[in-house]
């Protein structure tokens, strides 16, 4: 293991932005042995360890200090089979799209509205991914985790995981835990989304009258396509900042300044509310600041022209929530994080 490491490693093509970031230290980990190999020689040199999956919600530092390890871990399994009910793991290091087509392909359904999501299985409940009426949460039976103060592999419920909207025990609690494997709910037997308007319209437009999970999917991949960058052409890290969520009084208030304002109701009462139309309605959707800017066709989306570094896009940000802030009342809060 020691001698695999690494020194001062270009991180640009390791992060969809495509941020211009170096690594003091760099290793990968393709097995559980690796990973507590990892941890023991950061604590041998006193530097700490960073974990890097696909890259893909990741805003990176110029120099990204300590050691870094990047899981490359593989493996997709079916643990289970219950009449239509399927128990599927997945190894950290798969790449999530290609195992959401590899579940379809082996008819093991559930994952189809999560298609096209970049980042890797081990990414996906950190941040409790989510997208068209699905989330991890929804899916998830189980995480197997390593904690990094104990050494100890905990098999982690769902309810263990404490998800929430686009968070989970594993961003509350940055720093202790590498996710090593994931397990899921799947079925043969589709049990498809279909809540969100764009999708049904996508369906129909291909002419899909009677939806498989396949078709699914295929529409989600044309919906995010017609929406969001191809990172390999123009870097971005997905959706930059969450949609907020409100009070119902705030909402309404809102609603009733400017009506075409989306909304979606929670269970708990309060509203979420569209924060790519807040970005758009104040102005920003296709701004460019040099190497940064905001993407033409999606105002949730900040994309990096070439050559860009962490601080040309937090500064960006921070000037898009003060527009926010001053002209709705509402506050963004950033979807992507750093290394932990």
């Amino acid at each position: 293991m020691v001698a695999e490491l690494q020194r001062q490693v270009p991180l640009q093509g390791l992060n969809t932005f495509g941020l211009v970031a170096q690594a003091d230290r760099y290793l990968e980990a393709a097995s559980d042995a690796e990973v507590r190999a990892a941890l023991a020689l950061a604590q041998q040199l006193g530097v700490p360890l960073r974990v890097l999956g696909g890259g893909s919600n990741l805003v990176l530092p110029e120099r990204v200090e300590g050691l870094v390890l990047r899981l490359t871990s593989r493996g997709i399994r079916l643990l289970a089979e219950e009449g239509d009910a399927l128990l599927v793991e997945a190894e950290a290091g798969e790449p999530w799209h290609p195992f959401v087509m590899a579940t379809l392909a082996n008819g093991w359904y559930g994952l189809e509205n999560l298609s096209l999501i970049p980042g890797t299985v081990g990414a996906s409940p950190i941040q409790n991914i989510g997208a068209y009426g699905v989330e991890l949460k929804d899916r998830c039976a189980g995480v197997t985790a390593l904690d990094r103060h104990s050494g100890e592999l905990h098999d982690l419920s769902p309810a263990d995981c404490a998800f929430a909207y686009r968070e989970s025990r594993f961003k509350t609690e940055a720093g202790r835990w590498i996710v090593l494997r994931v397990r899921f709910h799947l079925s043969r037997q589709p049990q498809l989304v279909l809540d969100y308007g764009p999708v049904r319209q996508a369906l129909a437009e291909a002419g899909v009258t009677q939806p498989t999970p396949e078709a699914v999917s295929a529409a989600i991949c044309s919906i995010r396509q017609s929406k969001l960058p191809d990172p390999a052409v123009l870097g971005n890290a997905g959706s930059f900042f969450k949609n907020p969520v409100v009070t119902a009084a705030v909402a309404a208030a809102l609603q009733q300044r400017y009506p075409s304002l989306p909304t979606y109701p929670q269970a708990d009462g309060t509203v979420k509310l569209a924060a790519g139309w807040l970005i758009d309605q104040a102005g920003w959707r296709g701004h460019r600041d040099g190497a940064v800017g905001v993407h033409a066709a999606q105002a949730l989306v900040l994309v990096n022209f070439g050559g860009a570094r962490s601080r040309d896009v937090l500064a960006l940000a921070e000037r898009i929530r003060a527009s926010v802030r001053e002209r709705f009342g509402v506050t963004l809060e950033m979807e992507p994080g750093s290394l932990t």
